[in-house]
């Protein structure tokens, strides 16, 4: 019996030891290629133009999984939506522009596919005071993925969802979308069914609340969720997409879509980014009337 029980632990022994190679092996793989990076937190201010309003910062910092493709296909995006709007755009991808100093200048914040714990306690908390005294937050995809654990007041405040994963055979699929409010000017011009391509997030409960506005849903049936490494991810009937709510006198939109770089070349996503933008900073008429948070 003895020595059946040390055959066992070095049998086990040897497959973590192999656990383990293949782990580092794909993280060192990932990060070799670009597409992972571990974790940096900067602390010195970077130099900030003085900005006049409407100002945007974009936000791409990665400390986790780096979307190669879809991060400067939203900076161009982005960068051509400012000058055509008349809005100044900084861009960024230093935690350290998160400071009272630096965040008073801007009406919006644009976190674009940024993954990971990016930000110190300090900074955390200069965005957060910033957001719930009336800023706007616009987060696009990777901004509501599983990598923000280690900040439970950005997922469940914030975004008001955790990922639970996306499909994986294939990862990439055609699906249905269904906006649910069609007076509202972020939606209003979207079709019935607006059919396009992307990666779908799934999360482990719809953020459906009275004082969330759901504005676009999947439709299950028009694409396959299929599981997420074991993790069954559909979420049957009420799998919302994109919706905004507010933070204390702040404004916040999420769009789980927008992983491809084709997405930010779609005139319909474009425009639903567009009069997003315009809703959380609070500008224009397109931004509609209920542009304030009480």
């Amino acid at each position: 019996m003895k020595t059946r029980w040390k055959r066992l632990r070095v049998v086990l022994g040897i497959l973590f030891i192999l656990f383990l190679f293949f782990a580092i092996r794909g993280v060192m793989e990932a990060r070799s290629l670009g597409f992972l990076r571990l974790p940096v937190f900067e602390t010195e201010r970077p130099d900030v133009p003085v900005l006049q309003h409407p100002a945007i910062l974009v936000f791409s910092k990665t400390n986790s999984f780096i979307h190669k493709e879809a991060i400067p296909a939203a900076r161009e995006l982005l960068q051509e939506m400012a000058a055509g709007q008349g809005w100044n755009v900084y861009f960024s991808d230093s935690g350290a522009v998160f400071n009272p100093r630096d965040l008073e200048q801007f009406d919006v914040v644009v976190w674009n596919n940024v993954t990971g714990d990016v930000l110190t306690a300090e900074q955390r908390a200069a965005m957060r005071a910033w957001l719930e005294g009336g800023g706007g937050f616009v987060g696009l995809h990777a901004a509501g993925d599983g990598s923000h654990d280690a900040w439970p007041w950005y997922q469940d405040v914030v975004i008001r969802a955790r990922f639970t994963g996306h499909p994986l055979d294939p990862q990439f699929q055609r699906a249905t979308l269904i906006p649910e409010q069609p007076r509202d000017p972020i939606v209003a011009d979207l079709p019935d069914k607006w059919v396009r391509e992307d990666e779908w997030y799934s999360f482990e409960a719809s953020p459906r609340a009275p004082d969330v506005d759901i504005l676009v849903g999947i439709d299950e049936r028009s694409y396959a969720p299929g599981s997420f490494f074991g993790t069954e991810l559909a979420m049957g009937d009420d799998h919302p997409v994109i919706w905004k709510h507010c933070v204390g006198s702040g404004r916040v939109f999420y769009s789980a879509q927008g992983h491809t770089a084709a997405s930010y070349a779609e005139p319909a996503y474009r425009q639903v980014l567009q009069r997003a933008i315009a809703w959380a900073g609070g500008m224009a008429d397109a931004a509609g009337a209920d542009s304030r948070c009480e």
